[in-house]
């Protein structure tokens, strides 16, 4: 009995049936991500809200996104919204299930980066005259983006892999297919071995991407770093000082 076939490893592996599944997984992430972000960050601002009629619904909304699987979810929103008579597509139902679910946990890890911004400064802009608004987009924002980038990049490196729960829906994704090929093929160690091989490259390639973005960010405060004992070095030294 053979346990492995190199031939169909290398086969599946060049395999366009494969590799569209796998540009659909990077669709998904791509879009869920950028939908999750935005709606993770309307949430995290209302959790920080004073107001309970905002702070509440968004701590319920997180309490119930973070403590319910992903896979119920989905299957609640696909079997769900057709007794509602609301028929959507499985692309749009699994779209729907990874940017609501993903959503409750932007908003901790944002309003963890918020939090994390210095209040003198918050005061200190208070006190020239900025609005809430030019403390928000000019202080707290750009400080807090800083900070969110790791967790950020990982809740990315995360979504690439959850996007095959959705397959429990139907949905054609890089684990549906390889699924598919191995009912039909039953070549199951070198499907899945294929399936795994691109989940490394796709992850290996944001990684470096992530790299990227945290070095362009960190850009500005590394020039401080380097200006800010340059210019100590250079105050004058009074004669009581040397003393």
């Amino acid at each position: 009995m053979q346990i492995w076939s190199w031939h169909g490893f290398f086969t599946y592996l060049g395999s366009p049936y494969i590799f569209r599944g796998a540009l659909l997984t990077l669709g998904m992430t791509a879009v869920s991500m950028v939908l999750g972000f935005f709606l993770g960050l309307l949430i995290a601002v209302m959790k920080r809200s004073p107001q309970p009629v905002f702070s509440w619904p968004a701590r319920f909304y997180v309490w119930f996104f973070r403590g319910t699987p992903l896979l119920v979810q989905l299957v609640v929103i696909y079997a769900g919204l057709p007794k509602l008579d609301i028929r959507l597509s499985v692309m749009a139902c699994s779209i729907i299930g990874l940017t609501l679910n993903e959503a409750a946990y932007l908003a901790e890890i944002i309003r963890a980066g918020l939090n994390a911004v210095p209040v003198g400064q918050i005061a200190a802009a208070r006190a020239l005259g900025m609005s809430e608004r030019q403390i928000a987009w000019r202080i707290a924002f750009p400080q807090a983006f800083r900070l969110i980038i790791p967790p950020l990049g990982n809740s990315v490196n995360g979504l690439l892999k959850t996007t095959s729960v959705t397959s429990v829906i139907s949905m054609e994704e890089l684990m549906q297919r390889s699924q598919i090929l191995v009912q039909d093929q039953f070549m199951v160690l070198e499907l899945f071995s294929v399936a795994a091989l691109y989940y490394l490259l796709m992850t290996t390639a944001w990684d470096f991407f992530q790299r990227r973005i945290e070095h362009f960010a960190e850009r500005p405060y590394r020039r401080q770093q380097r200006v800010i004992p340059k210019a100590v070095m250079e105050l004058p030294i009074s004669s009581q000082d040397a003393r």
